[in-house]
């Protein structure tokens, strides 16, 4: 997405209009549209303006890591190939399958969790919430309490998180698994 591209879709998150970034910035209205369809350019002062006006950062307009989309549909669809990358902690490396809105409750995920080479399944912990986990690929050894049981693709568990639980890859293979936090992980 192209730099116009992202202040107007911040924008209309807002629900502000070109005329009332106009009246903001001192800009002409004819000047805004043109930059946001990409005809002109324009410069940092004015770009750090419109950063503070819709309350971000200048930064913003140039990171790839959450791609912004351009339209309503966007704001509750996430693409395949624009699936925002989240972390890769340890062994695992986590997709953000929702949009990140703090309005939501939910935090969906996909993770490819590497295989474990000491085999050792981690402690169980508890959280608040509740969690959802569907093995899309591999094996999932989820720790239940005392137990450690293997789920296979297909299989799925949905418990709440505060019972003392943990889950690793026990396998030789990567592990692909879909996971759903309620209300959002804070991790």
């Amino acid at each position: 997405m192209e730099l116009g591209e992202k202040v107007k879709y911040l924008r209309n998150k807002k629900k502000m209009t070109i005329k009332n970034m106009s009246e903001l910035t001192g800009l002409s209205t004819g000047f805004i549209s043109q930059f946001e369809r990409g005809i002109t350019t324009i410069d940092v002062k004015h770009l750090n303006k419109i950063a503070e006006i819709l309350e971000t950062d200048i930064t913003t307009f140039f990171t790839t890591e959450h791609p912004l989309q351009p339209s309503v549909e966007q704001d509750i669809i996430v693409r395949g190939y624009l699936r925002p990358y989240i972390q890769h902690v340890n062994r695992v490396v986590h997709f953000n399958l929702g949009r990140f809105n703090d309005d939501l409750t939910m935090s969906p995920e996909y993770i490819e969790i590497m295989p474990n080479e000491t085999k050792e399944v981690p402690a169980p912990y508890t959280h608040d919430g509740e969690e959802f986990l569907y093995v899309l690929e591999g094996v999932l050894t989820l720790s239940w309490g005392d137990q450690d049981i293997k789920l296979y693709a297909g299989d799925s568990a949905h418990f709440n998180s505060d019972y003392p639980h943990n889950w690793d890859n026990m396998s030789d293979v990567v592990t692909k698994v879909i996971i759903v936090h309620a209300p959002k992980s804070t991790n």
